[in-house]
């Protein structure tokens, strides 16, 4: 694969990123792509292992040593080809996915894996450049007709691979845009909107019908659900749905967030990640906020506290530096990990090890082992927290005596993950749930992806809970696959 003795010449170049002062005037993608000769010389690292751990590290399997090869050759067009055949979207995870096929590439053992992600960056973003990612037409109809609810990474990709097999697919989605979270909570300075919109133009020139503005179900009339703002008064009943078309696919999101219950929580200025960040990509869009009296969060000139040391907390904090923000604090209620893991003891499985992303770096202090006992306010607003040092024995977080500090902030944000999809949805097609609140359904081949209910199926995070987007292309497509078994008895689609 590429040059045998690559691995030994070259070393690993990583993406260049614009310069902080200039990146933080927009919303604008910043991330400075490898050229042709970078990403040859990237490829030619690729070590011919023999056993490529990168594939399995993968979730969607991409065929990983292959088109690196391709790359390394030139042949550019079989390496867009062969990366489209595993991933319906690889610009949305060469831009977003954390890469865990690199944490498992034999490189990693000892030195620096291979730029995976970067070189399926630059494959992808040529592609597009050469018109080569057109339309697949189905070569014969199936006279079946399938609703996909939710248009997120997973229903895109199930929505997609389904037309492909040559069913009529409606994409049902209840925000004005397809998208998700891809649409409304991954920032548009990470991924831009227009890599989303040209994809569903894909979709429906490949004859997916795409209804926005719509409800599945009833809308939830108390949890955090029913703070969303940009949701259509237009409903459409499970039972509509069940009726109308021969099979129906959940693939909404695992939306509800998780809530930090202390003194002071209902002071305004404390909102949830997911109230805060869709916002700025609606106005973004040139999108009107909906609702009465409902005007934007800021953190113009605000001191900020972040609550969540993972991604959307990260996206919290590069939104607010764009505000303008004072200052930005992110609290992490676990211990700060090692700055390099442990190879010998995890690879080739996703390490524990400090992560400072791009947002980090635009100017951010970071808090480790630290818990927020009670939100301090005045005049019915949040001026500081009061938080306390934690110790974790024995799996238990206990608190460090005297150690209680009171920190300023104006705007807090809780980025603490999302616990399960909302219930409504589930609760209208009379979907069995797990211990967890996600739609119960098994991913074993001899019922892939069925509820309990006849023809119901569910995928992605409103099946497996939160996690990547990687993951929720693998489980559309894994899921198509099994409605298209269902419904014609067989299917060609890979999984």
């Amino acid at each position: 694969m590429g040059k045998v003795t690559g691995f030994m010449e070259f070393e690993r170049l990583e993406e260049g990123y614009e310069p902080v002062p200039e990146r933080l005037k927009n919303y604008k993608e910043f991330v400075i792509g490898l050229d042709e000769a970078q990403a040859k010389v990237q490829a030619a690292r690729c070590m011919d292992c023999g056993t490529p751990f990168c594939n399995n590290g993968c979730p969607v399997n991409n065929i990983i040593p292959d088109f690196n090869d391709l790359v390394y050759r030139g042949d550019w067009k079989n390496a867009a080809d062969l990366l489209h055949s595993t991933n319906n979207f690889p610009e949305f995870t060469g831009r977003v996915c954390p890469a865990p096929c690199e944490a498992a590439c034999t490189l990693n053992v000892n030195d620096s894996a291979v730029g995976i992600k970067s070189i399926e960056h630059a494959i992808i973003d040529r592609a597009w450049a050469e018109g080569w990612v057109q339309p697949q037409l189905a070569r014969h109809r199936s006279g079946k007709k399938v609703a996909v609810v939710g248009s997120g990474p997973a229903g895109m990709a199930a929505a997609q691979q389904l037309a492909r097999a040559g069913h009529d697919v409606t994409l049902f989605e209840k925000n004005d845009r397809v998208g998700g979270l891809l649409r409304y909570g991954i920032p548009d300075f990470k991924m831009e909107k227009s890599h989303i919109d040209r994809r569903v133009l894909q979709l429906q020139q490949e004859g997916v019908t795409i209804r926005t503005g719509v409800l599945v179900g009833e809308m939830p009339k108390s949890g955090p659900g029913a703070k969303v703002t940009n949701w259509s008064k237009e409903t459409v009943s499970a039972a509509q749905l069940q009726k109308d078309f021969d099979a129906v696919l959940l693939t909404g999101g695992a939306e509800q967030s998780r809530d930090l219950p202390v003194p002071g929580r209902e002071l305004d200025g404390i909102y949830f990640a997911m109230e805060f960040l869709p916002q700025q990509n609606k106005v973004n869009a040139g999108d009107k906020l909906k609702g009465r009296g409902i005007s934007q969060i800021r953190a113009d000139g605000k001191h900020v506290v972040v609550i969540g040391g993972g991604d959307t907390g990260s996206d919290c904090v590069g939104t607010a530096k764009r505000h303008g923000a004072a200052s930005v604090t992110q609290f992490e209620v676990m211990p700060q990990p090692p700055v390099q893991e442990n190879r010998p003891l995890t690879w080739p499985y996703w390490p524990l090890k400090l992560r400072t992303s791009s947002s980090h770096e635009e100017g951010c202090s970071r808090e480790f082992a630290i818990s927020t006992k009670e939100f301090l306010g005045e005049k019915g607003r949040v001026t500081g927290l009061k938080t306390v040092r934690v110790d974790w024995q024995d799996g238990k977080m206990l608190e460090v005596a005297g150690s209680e500090q009171i920190l300023k902030a104006d705007l807090v944000l809780l980025a603490m993950g999302f616990v399960a999809p909302v219930a409504s949805v589930l609760e209208a097609f009379g979907v069995e749930k797990d211990a967890r609140g996600n739609a119960k359904a098994s991913t074993d081949f001899s019922a892939a992806y069925a509820t309990n209910v006849s023809k119901v199926f569910a995928a992605g995070d409103m099946r497996r809970g939160q996690s990547l987007v990687v993951w929720a292309i693998r489980e559309g497509r894994q899921a198509a696959r099994a409605v298209d078994e269902f419904l014609m008895g067989a299917s060609v689609l890979p999984r």
